[in-house]
Order: C-alpha cells, then structure tokens, then sequence
C-alpha cells in the first residue's frame, strides 16, 4: 500500500488496524505526523477500511519474487521472507509455506491434557430423586462406592440449589427477533437478554444470578426450568419479535413457525454450492443479513471460471464478492423487501440485455429469478429448471429450524462441603479431570478457571429432572464421580460410604 501525504491527516487509525504493525506515524519535513508503511506490508487493505481520507491506494506493481496467497478471500501479496496479515504462510524463495508444521496428536497431548480414565466416565448413581444436603453441614445424601474394570469407584450425589444458574437458549431461524443487546421479558418483567448470533442462530441468555436475585428471580427462576424440563414459554425481545419456544421443536416467531435453518452464510453457499450456479444463471446473489455473496465476483466462482457480470450490489464491500448485509425483516433477514433492491447498478459494456440473475435466501425458502432487457431494466421472469435444481439442492442441505438449550450452573457453593471436608480440593480434581461432574448422568463441559462453573445440554438430562425453590433458586442433580482413592485424598466423607449394591437394594 502506498499513503498520499497531501490526503493524510495522521489520525493513527491505520496504525491501530495494521495486523502486521506495518505502518506508524513520522513526521514529514520536520513538522506534522503522517502515515508511513513499510516493506513489510502485504496489501490486505485493512488501513483502507478505516482511513477517514482515503489516503491509502494499493500499490500497483508488486515487487519482484512476491507470491499472491489464495488461503483467504483477502490474497495477501507476500514478498520474500515476509508473512501474510494472518502471519501462517510465509514466502519462502516464491513459495507459501506454512510457518508451524503439521502437528500429531502426539505432539498437542501434554497441552490437551488427559481426558477422564473410562472406570469414572460414568456415575453409579444419578441425583435425581438424591435429595439434598441443604444447608450442607452434612454429607451428600448417598455416597456410594463398587468396582469398575477391577477399580473402585465413588460417587456422590445430590440435589443442589443454584442462584449462580441460567439458560442460553439457541434458535436455529434466520429470521430477525430483535437487536443484540435487547432485553427478553414476560409480560414486562425482564428475564434476561438477546445475544451476539451464531451461525445461523439466535441466542438468548436468560436468567443468571443477578437477575435471580433481583425483583424478578422467582419468575425467572421457573423460566429456567421450565425451558430445561422442555415445556413450552412465550417471550417478548424488546422492541422485536414475540416468541414461543419449545426445546426440541422449532421456534414459532410473530405467530409463525420456523422450517429451515441456513445452509450457511451467503458467502460460504459460494463454495458449497458454486458447481450449481455456473448453470443456474449468469449471476447468483444469496441475500444474509451478515455477509451477502455475489458469485461470479466471489473467488469460487473465479476459481470455477465464472465470468463477472458487472452487476454492483447496494451493500458494503468486505472483499471480493463478500459483502455486509443488514439487520431487517425481509429476505434473507435483510430489510431488502424485494429482492432486485439488492441490485444497485451494472456496467453495461458487460452486463449485456438477456443476462439472468438468480437471488436467493440463505435457507433457499424464497428465490426470484430475473433477466435483463433492452431498456436496461430487470424483469421478473420463472426459475429455469437449472435454477430450480440449485435452490432445490441448497434446500436439501438445510437443517430443519429448532430451540436447543445449555443449562449454565455455578456448582462452586457450599454444596462442596457435602462431597468433601476441603473444597478447593474438588475444584482441583475436576480441574484436573481426576474427578468428573455429571447432571442427571449427561456429560457436562467445565469452564476453564476457578471454581465450578459447568454446561450440560438439557436434552440429555430427564424430564422433571430440573425444579426450582422460591428462594430463588433452580434445583439440579449434580454427580462427582472419582476412585476411591481420590475421594479420600480430596477429604471425602469416608465414614457416609455405602456400597452401591445396599444401595440399590433399599
């Protein structure tokens, strides 16, 4: 990249966005600080999106021996000795070479860390129906102990109140429920907030202990487990989309049920299905309220020989054929109520009368097709049958649109003291997977740090398992499962082991 000094205003805001630190500021004949770049730089035009001037111009002839990487959509111009923005391949005599080499499982192992011996992957007892060891000055209601694979093994279960516990609650839709950050009500009382999106899903985070503990908790409170036990609720995104939400079964969103979820963004549709859109028409839009594709543009189309149609779209430019859609309630969940909207301009000395555009959701539920003509303008026209295969076959490829939900629970609290006599010791064994936690039997993922913070998927825990207390607080069975030996070194309570056999037979 090369800086016109006349342009610059020496803001800095290259200097911060430069993922190689290729640019800094220096002063011009003594007196105010301008953007300079160095050798170092690869083009990526990271600067360029943030320059306030336009100051910054790609350089139009690369230096001898430099290599164009096709890793990512940004073809980074690497030269000799230099990495790209990404800093994995360097060019190495005008070859791109990867800069780690291919790592074995072997070589990650001591990183990984070992996994949970099979003798205490499973617990010899669920909590539910346990009881409770409220207020925990007592053992856990059964602790009991037998023979895995010749080893034995303890476990300790209970039924342990949580205020440190919540839901985040994944809708499989891409229709649009509201904006990041909105608060999530019943009625008008707020139970918790709408969440950044992941691929192709909502995600509500609802209760957790400030609102648990707040003026709101008991109502709270039985949302949480009502989600978890997978009854039905209804909620309200603030300023949004009125929703009623079943784990298991789709999302029914202003009073409609959802079908599909995306196949992917309308960038990646480009590399999933670009075999289908060479015959489908001479171009093919996929409308996304993230990233909108354009495939003749897109690098897989090039790369499938498809010839750019000269059509400009109406949204920001990310990088070839990539574009940043919007937030709305139209196509794609776009606020592009017709699709042709998405259509800008085109250059006429390519785009010639009789060219064909297809433009389709991510989801492929709705789809149009138009042809150019001779007045310049872009009529609606039927779906070729080569049309209908490419938004058949996207289609097929969707997955059905549903509510999964992940229970997130503190279990660092005073319920410890009814495993063990000193609690950090429970936390460094299930730290340190000498110990294992499981909910209602189902496996569950610890967060990394202090304490005991789990997930458990509640579709893998039993109807009823959950229930709450007005406290308020949700009620979970929890299971320490470890081997004898390990239950006595982390200070277990010895004396209140029973064998799992008496147990069973009570």
């Amino acid at each position: 990249m090369i800086v016109d000094w006349e342009t610059c205003i020496g803001c800095g805001l290259c200097v911060e966005t430069c993922p190689l630190s290729a640019i800094t500021l220096e002063k011009v004949k003594g007196k105010k600080k301008k953007a300079s770049i160095s050798d170092i730089c690869v083009d990526c035009k990271a600067c360029t999106k943030v320059c306030p001037t336009e100051a910054i111009a790609p350089q139009p002839i690369p230096e001898k021996g430099s290599v164009q990487c096709a890793s990512c959509p940004i073809n980074c111009i690497i030269k000799i000795g230099n990495t790209g923005a990404c800093q994995r391949f360097v060019n190495q005599d005008g070859v791109l070479i990867r800069n780690i080499p291919l790592q074995s499982y072997e070589d990650v192992r001591e990183i990984i860390g070992s996994d949970h011996e099979e003798a205490i992957r499973k617990p010899l007892i669920t909590g539910i129906g346990a009881g409770t060891t409220y207020p925990d000055t007592k053992p856990a209601p059964y602790i009991v102990q037998s023979k895995v694979d010749g080893i034995d093994v303890v476990t300790v279960v209970t039924e342990a109140p949580m205020s440190y516990s919540g839901v985040k609650v994944k809708i499989d839709t891409d229709i649009n429920v509201g904006k990041e950050g909105a608060p999530v009500l019943i009625g008008k009382k707020r139970v918790g907030h709408l969440c950044t999106e992941e691929y192709g899903s909502k995600i509500l985070s609802l209760g957790g202990v400030n609102l648990l503990t707040g003026e709101e908790g008991l109502t709270v409170a039985k949302l949480i487990v009502n989600i978890a036990n997978r009854r039905e609720v209804r909620l309200k995104v603030e300023d949004g989309a009125e929703i009623a939400l079943q784990v298991g079964k789709a999302p029914i969103i202003n009073g409609e049920t959802g079908t599909r979820m995306r196949v992917g963004c309308g960038s990646a549709s480009m590399g999933l299905f670009g075999r289908y859109y060479l015959d489908a028409a001479d171009e093919v839009v996929v409308l996304d309220s993230h990233l909108i594709g354009q495939f003749t543009e897109h690098a897989a189309g090039r790369e499938l020989g498809a010839k750019y149609s000269g059509l400009k779209l109406r949204a920001r430019r990310s990088t070839p054929g990539r574009y940043f859609g919007e937030h709305g309630k139209g196509w794609g969940g776009t606020p592009i109520e017709s699709p042709i909207e998405i259509i800008e301009d085109f250059d006429p000395k390519i785009s010639k009368p009789g060219m064909t555009v297809l433009i389709t959701e991510t989801t492929a539920e709705r789809a149009a097709m138009f042809r150019l003509n001779e007045k310049g303008k872009f009529v609606h026209v039927d779906l070729t049958p080569t049309a209908k295969r490419a938004i058949d076959m996207m289609a097929s490829n969707c997955q059905p649109s549903r509510v999964s939900a992940i229970y997130v629970g503190g279990a660092g609290g005073s319920a410890r003291a009814g495993v063990t006599k000193i609690p950090v010791r429970l936390n460094q064994a299930i730290h340190q997977n000498r110990a294992r936690l499981t909910v209602g039997g189902a496996p569950t993922y610890i967060l990394p740090g202090g304490g005991i913070t789990f997930l458990v998927d509640v579709e893998k825990v039993m109807v009823r398992a959950f229930t709450y207390v007005p406290t308020p607080a949700t009620v979970v069975p929890l299971e320490y499962t470890m081997r004898l030996e390990e239950y006595q070194e982390i200070g277990g309570h010895k004396e209140a082991i029973r064998k799992l056999e008496e147990v069973l037979q009570r």
